[in-house]
């Protein structure tokens, strides 16, 4: 073998037509591993020494990098402590795909968040090894990974030689059927495979779980010329199945009463309409109700610390824990469900300091970004209903949290002040608290001093 073939074998193994594709080898003697005796002898003998080690040094180079058949098994992440299994929601990538290095290729539906799951290293997607909307555990096999190759056509396509670049390159046989069926399938096709692709479309589009019953099977003669009657049954998500667990285990655990109150919106109206541009404009932050909500309820917790307190402990719980720290869980309502990310050491922010971690969370929740670290904990919770136009409600407890405090609609109404009837923005307030911690004195005390907080905001600057 001439020096030159060999230096063509060497720079590109699987280019050489007389030998077989490389194996990775733990033995040196075997690198030069060929289709038949005969090519064997002939590249021993004709073959300078040199370009042997040459060969034999760079084969091992390229099978300590993995350059050959390796594969990469990519398991299921860990989540969190508290996780340890979700759904496998939907594969981002097929098989045999190009995949790069840290590439989200797979999303695990937990009762939480979305995890994604991402390739661990470059290379093409050899195998799925469970199917989409299966049940999965941390540490379970995935998929298998060839690290390091390349889609057939995509290095010669990205990294054309000189050659190839100067001289107009030839369509194979292969492109040109291609591109003729295509052609084909667009100008000429006949009728019965554009019904079949219709039928196919229609059946991937369909759902499976919708149910439709005819009026004329299922309704009696007084109910003829309804139409038909569908029913869709649609499988819970993780997340709307963890919240219904988690409200239920609320109502099985805590002795849960709710205390109600109103509030005079007035001066927190003024003061938002009055400056919230301004803030806006020097310091980007939209100036809204819930900073001013969550200081009152933070500052009326010095009054009553027993609202920022929790039992814990076997068999329901047996002690109490005061904290010195409020981290308040704010609702948020997302496509998915209701989650409630934590604003930690609330206290230590002022008004436009919650507001702009109100925001921050908020948005994140809502585009999915939301982490498990942004939800876990939580001391306190406040839920704004009146978002969404409620007028009254008693909120659930969040668990093991012992209190909740609801906001509703904001709305004009007539109400009495120093003895004469004036029309005052009213907002009704709930909070729902646990009755085992705290005694009813203690639950209207709180709401009280939130009230008074609120209708005169001057307080929170001398409390």
């Amino acid at each position: 073998m001439s020096p030159s073939v060999l230096r063509s074998f060497i720079l590109r193994p699987n280019r050489l037509p007389t030998f077989s594709r490389l194996r990775p080898t733990s033995s040196p003697s075997r690198l030069l591993h060929v289709k038949t005796p005969a090519a064997s002898t002939l590249a021993n003998r004709s073959t300078p020494r040199s370009f042997q080690f040459a060969a034999s040094t760079l084969l091992q180079q390229q099978h300590q990098c993995r350059y050959y058949a390796d594969t990469v098994t990519i398991k299921v992440p860990t989540m969190a402590e508290s996780i340890s299994e979700g759904t496998l929601k939907q594969w981002l990538k097929e098989v045999g795909d190009q995949v790069e290095q840290d590439e989200e290729i797979a999303t695990i539906e937990t009762d939480k968040i979305d995890v994604a799951v991402n390739a661990p290293e470059a290379g093409i997607l050899k195998e799925l090894l469970v199917e989409a909307d299966t049940t999965v555990v941390v540490g379970q096999d995935l998929a298998k990974l060839e690290p390091g190759a390349k889609a057939e056509g995509s290095s010669e396509s990205k990294q054309p030689s000189t050659e190839a670049s100067k001289e107009t390159p030839k369509e194979t046989p292969k492109e040109t059927a291609k591109e003729t069926a295509k052609e084909e399938s667009a100008h000429s096709a006949p009728p019965k495979s554009t019904e079949a692709e219709h039928m196919k479309e229609q059946k991937q589009h369909s759902k499976p779980q919708t149910t439709t019953v005819s009026s004329g099977a299922a309704s009696s003669p007084g109910t003829e010329g309804i139409g038909n009657r569908g029913e869709q049954r649609v499988k819970m998500n993780r997340m709307r199945l963890r919240t219904a667990e988690r409200l239920k285990q609320s109502q099985n655990t805590a002795a849960a009463l709710t205390t109600f109150n109103e509030v005079d919106m007035s001066a927190i109206v003024n003061i938002r309409t009055r400056y919230k541009n301004e803030i806006l404009d020097k310091k980007g932050i939209r100036l809204g109700f819930m900073g001013f909500f969550v200081k009152a309820c933070i500052l009326a917790m010095k009054d009553v610390p027993v609202v920022n307190a929790s039992i814990e402990g076997p068999d329901g719980g047996d002690t109490i824990v005061y904290r010195d720290y409020v981290d308040v869980s704010v609702a948020v309502a997302t496509e998915k469900g209701l989650v409630t990310p934590v604003i930690r050491n609330a206290e230590t922010l002022d008004v436009l300091g919650i507001d702009k971690a109100i925001s921050e969370i908020g948005e994140k929740a809502k585009t999915g970004k939301i982490t498990l670290e942004d939800l876990a904990g939580g001391t306190f919770t406040i839920s704004n209903g009146g978002v969404f136009g409620s007028m009254m409600g008693t909120p659930i407890i969040n668990m093991p949290q012992s209190a909740v405090l609801g906001l509703h609609a904001t709305k004009e109404r007539p109400v009495v002040i120093n003895g004469k009837i004036e029309i005052r923005p009213m907002m009704y307030l709930a909070l729902t608290y646990d009755h085992r911690l705290l005694d009813g004195r203690e639950a209207v005390t709180f709401l009280v001093k939130v009230k008074e907080y609120i209708e005169d905001p001057h307080k929170m600057l001398l409390a």
